[in-house]
């Protein structure tokens, strides 16, 4: 066996979880560009419009409208569990801290700053650590406002080509954000991701996956708080 072999292996298992997962995100996003593909071309042809090959329908309203809304959701619901998580206590959770005492994550990091090991905004001190002990949910909640601008700008695309073929007026992209038609997409998906978290939190009291740390162990008590 080649060099090549055990690193490979070696790569996949350590990096395994992303990777797989980053594969599913590259096919649920194909799924979604040809379904929705198919479905703005049932709707062109029912106006009596020609159809668009695939190339063209990406660039559309239609199609990154939707991609913007459905990511804008999953960084809002990410943003938000990880900052009520810092403060909040589910017991029997194994998505909570514990009750009492303090976890690894509350660790004051300037102990470590003449740690070598250290990530260098640690040894930096400062500013730098101040962002760095919120930067996940700095960068989640930059995704999330991200992903609602790119909502908006291509929904107002999609709304005004709508109108355009019905004969009506185009509207600003205030009237657009002010209009109850975003809000709707806007809560359709947000509903949904916080009831999906809520019930990982409520069920992991009770419910086991062996060899999950998303699971406490499975003869784990049901008051047990934490993984």
């Amino acid at each position: 066996m080649t060099a090549d072999g055990p690193r490979l292996g070696q790569g996949l298992r350590e990096h395994g979880l992303s990777i797989v997962l980053l594969l599913l995100t590259a096919a649920t996003i194909a799924g979604l560009m040809a379904a929705g593909n198919a479905v703005h071309n049932e709707d062109l042809m029912r106006e009596g419009r020609e159809a668009f090959p695939l190339s063209k329908y990406l660039v559309t309203g239609h199609f990154l409208e939707a991609f913007f809304e459905n990511c804008e959701s999953e960084f809002l619901q990410m943003g938000t569990f990880v900052l009520l998580a810092a403060k909040l206590r589910q017991k029997g959770s194994s998505e909570s801290k514990r009750l009492h005492g303090e976890d690894d994550s509350d660790e004051d990091p300037s102990a470590h700053r003449n740690d070598p090991t250290a990530p260098w905004p640690v040894r930096s001190g400062g500013l730098v650590l101040t962002v760095y002990e919120h930067s996940l949910s700095l960068a989640l909640f930059s995704l999330f406002a991200v992903c609602f601008a790119m909502h908006a700008y291509f929904g107002l695309r999609l709304a005004n080509e709508e109108r355009v073929w019905e004969g009506q007026p185009v509207i600003s992209l205030i009237g657009y954000v002010r209009s109850s038609r975003f809000w709707f997409e806007s809560f359709q998906n947000w509903q949904s991701e916080f009831l999906a978290v809520a019930s990982l939190v409520v069920l992991s009291i009770f419910l086991r996956q062996r060899g999950s740390p998303q699971s406490k162990p499975v003869a784990a008590p049901h008051g047990r708080t934490g993984a």
